[in-house]
């Protein structure tokens, strides 16, 4: 028995925050990923964060600026739970003993205007 896609009326709303990350060196998307469930962890907890459910959906490459690099990125988390994500993206001040800064740029309601609104590639 095959099983059905769940209708847009059942599904739980999501909102994508558009995110500058600021790093002394360039990150994969592995560290992406761990820089924000640590994050979330570390000033949520695992019950918290697992209600909020954060997700990294896309992350572009990094571009040199001075002698940091900075890299935009676009995660996924639960309507009404995007403040907490901020906030525990915005504590983080370092990974494997690299300085790191994370930027909450915009916050929208599908990937597609998370991208146009916010990231404006050229």
């Amino acid at each position: 028995m095959r099983l059905k896609i769940l209708p847009p009326s059942l599904r739980e709303p999501q909102r994508y925050l558009a995110v500058e990350i600021i790093s002394e060196k360039p990150l994969e998307k592995n560290d992406i990923v761990s820089i924000i469930w640590n994050a979330c962890l570390r000033l949520h907890g695992e019950c918290e964060t697992s209600k909020f459910k954060p997700w990294l959906i896309r992350a572009w490459e990094p571009i040199k600026d001075g002698e940091n690099y900075k890299q935009k990125c676009i995660i996924r988390c639960k309507r009404g739970e995007e403040e907490k994500v901020r906030a525990a993206l915005s504590s983080t001040s370092q990974h494997d003993n690299r300085r790191v800064a994370l930027h909450t740029i915009g916050i929208s309601g599908t990937i597609r205007s998370a991208t146009q609104k916010f990231i404006k590639l050229k």
